[in-house]
């Protein structure tokens, strides 16, 4: 996942805190402030990036306050000129400003949702609606309107190359789909709203990482958790010792429904604990119970599109993406489900079988479905998960597979930096050298489960690249996977080697970033195209040349043996429908929060999220969406609202562009430079259907998606 940034230029939304703990400091005076303050002045490391060896707790609050005036006075400077309108005296201005608060974001968001504490958290719901209103007091300003739009409209005229044209119809849409045009009272209406909203967002990040952590499934008797590795129960231990439960064991919650741990858990009630602590993990009538928070943010949301023109929300949050309109997503959504549903409800039946003929008594649930799918797939394809993992050790598919696959397609290699301060002990950092020897960006990995992260996975920038600032990219990939006992070899599933390549995908993309303007470098792009780069990066994990360069045995370093990659290969299309049903269950509940008309009421969440499922026919029993609605973070704070269809869509277009790579000779250093060239180092500066077209020679095809997924037949 790209964690998306929503305000503009410098202004970043915030979405959990922390980085160091601070003791009792004495508080600075006003003269000393910029001097103590880390964030007063340019880092002096390398790359410019932060400094977490001097940042602290403290510091955050005072650089927002001053980042935020500091953007407040220039925006009022650039509408106040009364010099002519220029793209300089504009564009370029506004490009420029704002980079106290540039420096302060872009660390805040990092730890904000990598490493936090009450006191930051705290931080983050009281900063958000002021944010907003910096977003605003940008957008919603009449006089700077008024010069965006007097060069947007003599842009043809102006001889502008072809990123500053895009530049300026980059801000021109961005302050119509703002609402730039509305009246003063409609605007005041509006800037409510906005700051509404972001407290809001503010405050469901915060519930939902309390809610995650008091859900977490406790198991009081070891037996319990039979079917688990003795380094799983051995963690889960130490989880409960650490959480001052010792004796017991502590399994913590992902961000998805199903839990890892399903698949090996033996004990039926386990099963069902942990799934049921996962799907009510923000339901239980507590402050971390999400969803008075989420039904008011869908209402707010439906009310800011009314106000700007659009009929309900999804409408107003499609303008600027490819799809472009609600109408559209659904279609191609609906293209899927049938497929998609009908291949879930053959797997659940081939599983139901296996219960059957094991006597097990029972109706297939959720909980079961991973446990048996498990069986299903050993006798299908005589795989297991546990002879995998040991091939798989997470800082050798680092180093020796998603590295390894960056060299032989980009030119790229890696130098670990120790030298660099970092905010969190686990976390590691890369020097990055293009194919010259130049060096040319950082790269930061945490790839280990905390109770103080957000779930899920994610990348971002630390620093973004801007050959107009004179910036090169600092980028970060974050995980969640099981940190292993003291001595123990972190040993990942396939799955979670999946999840490392694509993480990186939108670390290339940061990384080759080459653009002149902040607002359209390297990730900056539409949902429904940012997730391309990354799921494209996928396909390498499986790349033979790749796979015997990393896939060795941890303890003997031997390969893994042809068979059992053979079976991996076999079983790649295995569970495909439930895997479909479940992301398309997600996208669609997005969508349909998203299209309610403004004059509806409040929702009754859960039965709001009933109605919508069966509505689109994706209520599968034994099938849950990957999401629940009261735990939906990418849509509720991650700045996917009415955009969750965007794995699907750019799964379409990366299938389809690495059936590119197979009709030209696959992994190659000159196919690796095409992609670079045309896809990676571009940015936002061109169209992205025409940069898509450009690279695949046709618009995107879905068919090589559906081969790909195993639900129809490959040519």
């Amino acid at each position: 996942m790209k964690l998306i940034s929503f305000l503009p230029l410098a202004a970043v939304v915030v979405i959990a805190t922390s980085v160091h703990s601070e003791g009792k400091q004495p508080v600075p005076n006003k003269d000393t402030m910029s001097a103590q303050n880390p964030f007063f002045t340019e880092s002096k490391l390398p790359f410019q990036t932060a400094d977490f060896s001097k940042i602290n707790n403290g510091d955050y609050r005072p650089a927002f306050e001053d980042g935020i005036k500091q953007q407040l006075r220039e925006i009022e400077e650039i509408a106040d000129n009364p010099a002519k309108p220029t793209f300089e005296n504009t564009f370029v201005a506004l490009e420029k400003s704002g980079q106290l608060l540039r420096r302060v974001g872009g660390a805040f968001n990092l730890v904000a949702a990598a490493n936090t504490n009450p006191n930051l958290q705290k931080l983050q719901e009281d900063v958000a609606p002021e944010l907003a209103a910096t977003n605003d007091a940008m957008y919603l300003n009449s006089k700077l309107f008024k010069r965006v739009e007097a060069i947007y409209n003599e842009r043809a005229a102006l001889k502008l190359d072809q990123e500053s044209k895009r530049l300026v119809e980059y801000y021109y849409q961005k302050f119509q789909l703002a609402g730039a045009k509305l009246s003063e009272t409609d605007k005041d209406q509006l800037k409510k709203l906005n700051q509404e909203e972001a407290s809001l967002s503010a405050k469901f990040g915060n519930q939902l990482l309390g809610a995650a952590k008091a859900g977490a499934l406790v198991v009081n008797d070891k037996a319990e958790l039979a079917g688990l590795s003795d380094a799983a129960i051995e963690a889960a231990a130490k989880a409960a010792n650490d959480a001052k439960m010792p004796g017991k064991y502590l399994i913590s919650l992902q961000n998805t429904t199903q839990q890892p741990d399903l698949q090996s858990l033996t004990v039926r009630a386990t099963r069902q604990k942990l799934f049921e602590a996962s799907w009510n993990r923000a339901e239980k009538n507590d402050s971390n119970d999400t969803r008075a928070t989420i039904s008011r943010l869908a209402q707010i949301r439906a009310h800011r599109a009314k106000l700007i023109g659009f009929k309900n929300f999804a409408s107003l949050q499609l303008q600027d993406q490819m799809a472009k309109t609600p109408e559209a997503v659904e279609d191609f959504l609906g293209k899927l489900v049938p497929a998609a549903t009908a291949k879930a409800k053959m797997e659940a039946a081939d599983i139901q079988k296996v219960i059957d003929k094991q006597k097990g008594g029972f109706k297939l649930q959720p909980w079961d479905w991973d446990f048996y799918a498990e069986q299903v797939r050993k006798a299908k394809y005589d795989l297991n998960e546990d002879e995998i993992k040991p091939y798989f050790e997470l800082y050798n598919v680092l180093q020796n597979g998603v590295f390894y696959a960056a060299n032989q397609l980009y030119g790229l290699t890696f130098k670990e930096r120790k030298d660099i301060p970092v905010y969190q002990e686990d976390v590691r950092v890369f020097e990055v050298f293009d194919k010259d020897n130049t060096s040319i960006a950082l790269f930061y990995c945490d790839y280990f489960k905390r109770d103080n992260k957000n779930g899920g996975a994610w990348m971002d920038n630390l620093v973004t690249q801007s050959k107009l600032l004179g910036t090169k990219p600092v980028i970060y990939n974050v995980c969640n996977f099981t940190k292993p006992a003291a001595g123990q070899p972190a040993l990942i599933s396939f799955s979670d080697v999946t999840t490392m390549f694509h993480e990186f995908g939108h670390g290339l993309h940061g990384i080759f970033a080459s653009q002149q303007y902040p607002s359209l470098s390297g990730t900056a792009t539409a949902r429904d195209f940012v997730e391309f780069p990354s799921q494209f990066n996928e396909h390498w994990a499986s790349d033979p040349k790749v796979f015997k360069h990393y896939a060795t045995h941890y303890k003997t370093g031997e390969l893994m043996p042809q068979p059992l990659v053979d079976k991996i290969k076999k079983a790649a299309t295995f569970n495909q429908g439930y895997s479909l049903t479940e992301i398309l269950a997600a996208a669609d509940l997005d969508m349909q929060w998203h299209m309610i008309s403004p004059a509806e009421p409040l929702q009754d969440v859960d039965k709001f999220e009933t109605a919508a499922l069966h509505k689109t026919h994706l209520d599968l029993p034994q099938v849950p969406s990957r999401y629940r609605s009261s735990y939906f973070l990418h849509i509720w704070a991650n700045g996917y609202d009415a955009g969750y269809y965007a794995y699907l869509w750019t799964e379409m277009l990366d299938d389809d562009a690495f059936a590119w790579f197979k009709e030209h000779g696959g992994l190659t250093r000159e196919n690796g430079q095409r992609f670079r060239d045309m896809i990676l180092s571009r940015g936002n500066t061109l169209d992205l259907a025409k940069m898509f077209s450009d690279f695949r020679g046709h618009k995107p095809d879905i068919k090589p998606m559906l081969e790909d997924r195993g639900l129809i037949g490959s040519k």
